[in-house]
């Protein structure tokens, strides 16, 4: 709540002298984005992103994540409204750090990371973060959709699908806002359909390991599991992507991949956010590129047990 009552509204941000004309800029975007994502997007309305605070630390909120060593599943907490969630987030960095430490007694892959841009899914007004400044202007207007889309459709126990369609939309959104505003030939479209593709890649390559190395897991006998052979393995997806993915690549976004302390935990959030993109694609293409018609299939999904699932039977 402290957050929330530090709130500035961003005519008065606007006013403030202490911002520099970047962030000024910024602000600004953001008001476009989320207008363009309203009306371009047929996403919900809110009074999201109106608002402005000026943080006293590089990120809003130290997320921890953390799984199970001999199978792909996500350590979850529960929370009320979400549901289930394969992470936990604190305002505070040395409380995160304190619940990663209390994880790893539990025998269990962590990861702890920094987050610059939250949703509260609807339930407050979100305010832009001086954490979300230092983005790229195209980065911006992709996190703004993101979040716009958690506020427009949050499936409860399905955090995978939620990330996943807020991941595909504020790709294609932010491609469809700058062909809308400045054209085809634009240098930052031409950038951002370079980030997108290189996106779909890494995420046939990351699902297609993840599947085989959850296959793995089940197949080892018990009396086999060793951590330097768990260790060898994980690597063995970092030397197969270097060598024949890499160079695939348009941009260097996935360069540090093939040196990142990868473990379960760390991998699973790639599941999470990456994993069968192409499926919302194919849904986007049977949708005749139509956000309304792909929205609303969308959220026909909420009712289903398994809306990953049920997204490939609909897509078939």
């Amino acid at each position: 709540m402290k957050l929330l009552n530090s709130r500035v509204p961003i005519d008065e941000a606007l006013k403030d002298p202490k911002l520099t004309a970047e962030e000024k800029k910024k602000l600004e975007l953001a008001q476009k984005a989320r207008e363009f994502a309203e009306k371009d997007l047929h996403l919900k309305p809110t009074e999201n992103y109106t608002s402005y605070v000026k943080l006293d630390r590089p990120y809003v909120t130290y997320v921890v994540s953390a799984a199970y060593k001999w199978e792909l599943k996500h350590y979850q907490w529960s929370y009320p409204f979400v549901g289930t969630m394969p992470y936990k987030g604190y305002f505070n960095e040395a409380d995160a750090k304190e619940e990663e430490k209390e994880l790893q007694k539990e025998n269990l892959d962590t990861y702890m990371r920094g987050v610059s841009a939250y949703s509260t899914l609807g339930w407050f007004k979100d305010p832009l973060l001086s954490s979300m400044m230092r983005y790229k202007d195209y980065d911006l207007v992709n996190t703004i959709i993101h979040e716009t889309v958690h506020a427009t459709l949050y499936i409860k126990h399905a955090a995978d699908f939620n990330e996943r369609l807020a991941m595909f939309l504020g790709n294609k959104g932010a491609e469809q806002y700058y062909l809308k505003t400045e054209g085809e030939n634009s240098p930052t479209l031409a950038q951002i359909k370079k980030d997108n593709e290189d996106d779909k890649i890494f995420s046939e390559f990351i699902s297609a390991e993840l599947k085989d190395l959850s296959a793995w897991y089940k197949n080892l006998p018990v009396n086999e599991r060793a951590e330097e052979k768990r260790k060898d393995r994980i690597k063995e997806i970092q030397e197969k992507f270097k060598t024949t993915v890499l160079p695939k690549m348009h941009t260097k976004n996935y360069d540090k991949f093939t040196s990142a302390q990868l473990n379960n935990a760390r991998l699973l959030v790639y599941k999470t956010y990456m994993q069968d993109l192409n499926d919302f694609e194919t849904l986007y293409q049977q949708s005749n590129k139509d956000f309304s018609i792909f929205i609303e299939k969308c959220k026909a999904l909420e009712t289903a047990e398994n809306p990953e699932q049920k997204l490939k039977d609909l897509i078939k």
